[in-house]
């Protein structure tokens, strides 16, 4: 099996500027390498069948991606309406500024299949290319964000995959996201 790493996860997990919130200490080649020279703990189901979930031991520094909602850092909370692309439409998005998670102990990639990646652009010769990744306490995954679930089922054409809105898998991420935010440094 092989596996690249597509432009857009590229752009979000090294970007030209680095930030603290992205993968550390390693080259977008270094990672791409890994990934194909060593075998994941387990492999995961995505949210779709194009879509699967290779849980690594994190090798880097990188730090969990998200932190729970307390208290104490309620006030640290930020929001604006991005888009990930000059393609998409903006959506509401929140985050916390000036939070210090701890190290990530496992990185959990997220691939698509050639045949998905096609549909969205991407034309490759690999079987699976890395479309993001999560930064994780326990070997799980995070829930999808709920507006990005929506992006999704809007289909290609704004950004998503087009896989249609799962109400249970929604309803769970909303209680997810609920009391844990995203943070950015």
């Amino acid at each position: 099996m092989t596996i690249i790493l597509t432009d857009f996860a590229r752009a979000r997990l090294f970007p030209r500027e680095p930030r603290r919130n992205t993968i550390q200490d390693i080259t977008p080649e270094q990672f791409e390498r890994h990934l194909n020279d060593v075998p994941p703990l387990t492999v995961l189901d995505g949210y779709a069948p194009f879509c699967k979930l290779h849980v690594h031991r994190n090798w880097t520094s990188t730090r969990c991606l998200t932190a729970p909602i307390t208290d104490a850092n309620r006030h640290l909370l930020r929001t604006d309406y991005e888009a990930r692309t000059k393609d998409e439409l903006p959506v509401l998005v929140r985050w916390f500024e000036g939070l210090d998670p701890p190290v990530a102990d496992y990185l959990i990639v997220i691939l698509y299949s050639r045949e998905q990646l096609a549909k969205e652009g991407t034309d490759t010769t690999a079987d699976w290319g890395v479309v993001g990744c999560m930064y994780t306490a326990e070997p799980v995954e995070t829930p999808m964000a709920p507006i990005t679930m929506m992006r999704n089922a809007l289909g290609v054409e704004e950004g998503g995959s087009g896989v249609g809105l799962d109400r249970a898998a929604y309803l769970r991420a909303v209680e997810f996201w609920r009391t844990h935010a995203n943070w950015r440094g």
